[in-house]
């Protein structure tokens, strides 16, 4: 497998940038650039990760395309389309958004997220947004959420099936749909699940973990790799069996000096169980 993260120190250039990347170990990135991007500075980049045996594993288009607020939603798809672009410029794997939410925050929980006109909007929206770019390179993809579409392994094969696209992926972050005890206590089994259904569809996957408090109602808390209870042994066996080449990122920590204590962590868990991380060139 490939491991990376975020880098949260500055660059300038491909060459700067390449240099960080190395040093952190990373053989799986997140785009360098933004869609506004020349195609030369593009072709820049890519080049510096292919000669460092790297991937551009993901293109965020964190946007809001199912939004109450019509002028939000039609900004949002035409973000949507521009990162997709992206993605298929620079040869990333996925370009990945949430569904979005119908309600004033973009990712919030709100019960209109799992009516049946709020799943079609989905389905529309995520039809526009591949049809109009058309990707060749790349795949469009919805990162799962506690409390809007995709929140389980079926009802992304349910959205696989409707959207009916080709170029409609998975972006696997099991974290996220650990939204009850059962799903917590029983992790490995929840996670063995997630391959056995979506795997052929996964292009990219989060890694985190989760820890759930002895209190009233239900707590449960997203922590970094190896602070939690997620059995990373089986994770990354089902990671490897399915891809030798599948770029997993660690996100969401404040530092960088925590990314690196939980590259560190992923990779003794590997190498406990003669698993292995594709190493930067």
């Amino acid at each position: 497998m490939r491991l990376g993260g975020s880098i949260l120190r500055s660059y300038n250039d491909p060459h700067e940038w390449i240099q960080i990347v190395k040093e952190l170990r990373y053989s799986a990135v997140l785009a360098p650039v933004g869609p506004d991007a020349p195609d030369e500075l593009v072709k820049a980049y890519v080049e510096e990760a292919k000669k460092a045996g790297v991937v551009i594993a993901e293109v965020g288009a964190w946007s809001n395309p199912v939004s109450k607020d019509e002028e939000e939603r039609k900004k949002a798809l035409e973000y949507c389309k521009k990162q997709l672009d992206l993605a298929d410029r620079i040869g990333a794997r996925c370009c990945v958004n949430i569904a979005g939410s119908r309600g004033e925050i973009w990712d919030g929980f709100y019960r209109d997220n799992y009516s049946e006109d709020t799943y079609a909007l989905i389905v529309d929206s995520v039809r526009e947004i591949i049809d109009d770019v058309k990707p060749k390179n790349t795949f469009y993809t919805l990162e799962p959420m506690p409390w809007m579409y995709p929140d389980s392994p079926d009802s992304y094969l349910r959205l696989i099936k409707d959207i009916d696209r080709k170029e409609f992926g998975v972006h696997l972050d099991f974290v996220n749909m650990i939204n009850s005890p059962q799903k917590y206590l029983f992790n490995d089994k929840f996670i063995k699940e997630c391959f056995d259904k979506l795997g052929p569809y996964i292009k990219s996957i989060h890694a985190k973990d989760v820890i759930m408090e002895n209190r009233f109602t239900t707590i449960i808390r997203e922590v970094a790799p190896g602070k939690g209870t997620i059995d990373y042994a089986v994770f990354l066996r089902l990671v490897e069996d399915l891809d030798p080449d599948m770029p997993v990122l660690i996100e969401h920590l404040d530092t960088q000096e925590e990314y690196i204590e939980a590259f560190d962590y992923i990779k003794t868990v590997a190498d406990r169980n003669m698993l292995k991380i594709k190493p930067v060139l």
